[in-house]
């Protein structure tokens, strides 16, 4: 279960971290961006898809964190 647990935590802390690029101006090509979108986008790209179009803003990350807390919760209660 902590295992788990922390992955799912650090989970989290990479899609901060892709929030957090997107409100500057970064290289696409560095290695670190294009690891933080590889690993984010198979998540947020269907939250994305099922969201309605609001004006440019992105809410896919919030939505995503979202769940993750609802994952955590029911791994914590099965466990």
């Amino acid at each position: 279960m902590g295992l788990l647990v922390l992955l799912v935590r650090l989970y989290e802390f990479v899609l901060l971290a892709r929030v957090l690029i997107s409100w500057v101006r970064v290289d696409p090509y560095n290695p670190v961006v294009r690891f933080l979108y590889q690993i984010t986008e198979p998540v947020l790209d269907p939250i994305r898809r099922a969201l309605p179009q609001t004006m440019g803003i992105d809410f896919s990350p919030l939505i995503a964190l979202l769940l993750i807390q609802v994952l955590l919760t029911v791994i914590v209660s099965v466990i």
